[in-house]
């Protein structure tokens, strides 16, 4: 399995990648929109993309959307992670394609579960 981490937060993407590694996950980190973008297009072949909401140049709602509109592997699944929990702003992420939510702060055990439910054979 492999997975792309956005995050503009050099912590957070080490943090993801040393959990998501625990479980043989294989992870590359783009640190905004755009160049998760670029990412997509020049390697692609990603199973999941971990993407934070808020970040400066091209936020996760505009990356979501422009990798959806364009067609850009549709079949790699797509996790917000984010402290927005508004209802409305949970919608418009779903509406943009993302499959699931991660709400920071999270655990390693909350980031199991997401795994599981999007359908990736994680060992317990």
């Amino acid at each position: 399995m492999r997975t792309l981490i956005v995050d503009d937060s050099s912590f957070l993407r080490q943090y993801l990648r040393q959990l998501l590694e625990k479980m043989d996950i294989a992870c590359e980190e783009a640190s905004d929109g755009l160049a998760a973008l670029e990412k997509l297009r020049e390697a692609g072949g990603y199973d999941l993309m971990l993407c934070d909401v808020n970040m400066p140049g091209m936020d996760g709602l505009a990356c979501v959307q422009q990798l959806r509109t364009a067609g850009l592997h549709p079949e790699m699944k797509v996790m917000m992670v984010t402290t927005e929990a508004d209802h409305s702003f949970i919608h418009q992420a779903f509406d943009n394609g993302a499959d699931e939510f991660l709400m920071k702060p999270f655990g390693p055990q909350s980031l199991r579960e997401k795994l599981v439910l999007l359908g990736f054979p994680i060992a317990a």
